[in-house]
């Protein structure tokens, strides 16, 4: 039998770009409830990646970013007969483009010796190139999946 599904909170457009993903974009960034710092940060990096890509709108090269980091599949554990299996598996779209968010805020704060807003703009701007580290992050996760593509047959 199935769990009953999460109730999900529902994030509305932020105030500036009208843009759903910048809002969901600006609550990964948030640190106990600090949504000021957060907005500061993400439009901060917005407004550093629209200097420094050159383009009238920084949303786009942001969603190009989201795109480019998003996982397809992932592996999963599996615990069958005694022995852990690592089972590949489709991602949800709405896991998507949360492990994308995820993998490039951790990616600009790995980075060192600069402000966050502009290691943020600085991974976005690699991301929707195709490069940078939130790009690596996503191709290690497809290369597991690729190995693990014997066990396909446990996702059930």
């Amino acid at each position: 039998m199935r769990r009953k599904a999460k109730n999900r909170n529902i994030v509305g457009p932020e105030a500036v770009y009208k843009s759903v993903k910048v809002g969901k974009l600006i609550n990964y960034v948030m640190k106990k409830g600090k949504k000021e710092t957060a907005r500061k940060v993400v439009y901060g990096a917005l407004n550093a990646l629209k200097e420094k890509a050159k383009v009238e709108n920084p949303v786009e090269v942001f969603e190009m970013a989201l795109h480019n980091t998003a996982p397809q599949m992932e592996v999963r554990s599996r615990r069958v007969g005694g022995a852990n299996y690592q089972v590949p598996v489709e991602v949800r779209p709405e896991r998507r483009q949360a492990l994308s968010m995820k993998w490039i805020i951790d990616a600009a704060k790995n980075k060192k010796g600069k402000p966050m807003h502009i290691k943020l703009a600085e991974e976005i701007f690699a991301a929707s190139k195709n490069e940078g580290d939130a790009v690596k992050k996503r191709e290690n996760v497809h290369k597991m999946a690729e190995a693990n593509r014997a066990f396909a047959h446990f996702a059930w």
